[in-house]
Parts: structure tokens; sequence; C-alpha cells
């Protein structure tokens, strides 16, 4: 972490608001970013503001081994997935009987498919299997720690992120075909 941000952050956990505008406004659009990831505009404005006032009344608990940004973003995540839950969006269980675990690392699309074209289909994946997939994908956590986020068995993770990468694929192939014609 930089010495500015130290003394920043510094300044907050002394309960000094200038500080903390300045870190609102070093962080915001990154955060705001993340937010919409997983809720709509208007949702993501209120997660992102939750986060924020989460994270300044937690800040005696940030531990300077990540950067703040990591370690606010992981509050930005989790206070969307608690909005997502309070829809009752439900992660249940899946059934493990006859489940073989694949390769979580197959994520192989034919090269003419843009990077904004996956980003477009994993939109119109059903939420459960959407989250876990951007959990995975974008964010980069590992089925532990996405079990841990949504209170889920990591083998539901490990289900819901086969399921996505099996709807993600036929969307895919799906407009692919479309569009050679």
């Amino acid at each position: 972490m930089s010495k500015a941000n130290a003394i920043l952050i510094d300044r907050c956990k002394k309960g000094d608001e200038a500080a903390m505008m300045q870190l609102y406004d070093l962080y915001c659009d990154a955060m705001f970013q993340i937010a919409c990831r997983y809720l709509n505009e208007e949702d993501a404005k209120d997660a992102m503001q939750d986060s924020f006032l989460k994270a300044f009344t937690k800040l005696d608990s940030y531990q300077s081994d990540f950067t703040f940004g990591v370690w606010l973003k992981r509050i930005v995540i989790n206070q969307c997935i608690d909005q997502l839950k309070k829809k009752r969006l439900n992660f249940i269980e899946s059934e493990l009987n006859d489940l073989t675990i694949e390769d979580d690392n197959n994520w192989e699309f034919h090269s003419e498919i843009t990077k904004q074209q996956v980003l477009n289909a994993i939109e119109k994946l059903s939420n459960k299997y959407q989250i876990v997939v951007k959990l995975y994908l974008i964010e980069g956590y590992d089925h532990e720690e996405i079990s841990s986020i949504l209170d889920i068995p990591k083998q539901t993770s490990r289900t819901h992120l086969r399921r996505g990468r099996l709807q993600l694929q036929n969307l895919i192939k799906t407009y692919y075909n479309e569009a050679r014609y």
C-alpha cells in the first residue's frame, strides 16, 4: 500500500470525514463497476454506498496484508450477494447424484467470439449460475471462497459453475451460429 493511502486510512480510522471523502473518491468508480456486475444500476449504487459505510465502521479490522481496494472489493461483493439474497435468490444445494467433476479451467470459446459477447452471454444465465460464474471468472475466487461468500457447500459452487459454463457455451454457440448466417 502506498504511504499516502496508509496515512489516509489512518486519518479515516480517527474519524476524519475529509479523509473518508478522499478515500471514497479514490475507489467509488471501481467499486460501482464491480457492483454493476451483480445488480442493476440503482441497486448497485445502494450496495456501493452501504459497502463504504460498512467499510468505514469496520476500518479497524482492515489489515494492510491486502491492499485497501481488495479488502473493499470483498465488502462490495458480499453486499451485492446480500442484496440478491434479500430478493430471494436461492442458492440451493444441487443434487449431487451422478455428478462428475470436470475441469473448471475449460472455458474455451470460438476465437471469433469477443470478450464482450461472452460478458453479454453471462448476463443471460440464470441468476444462481451467473453469480457463481462471475465470482469465478471475473473476480477470480476459488470454490472455497465462493462457498464462503454464498454460504453454500463447495460442491454446490462446482455444480453451479459447471452448469453455468454449459449454459454459457450453449448461448454462445447459438449466437455464433446465428451470426454466421
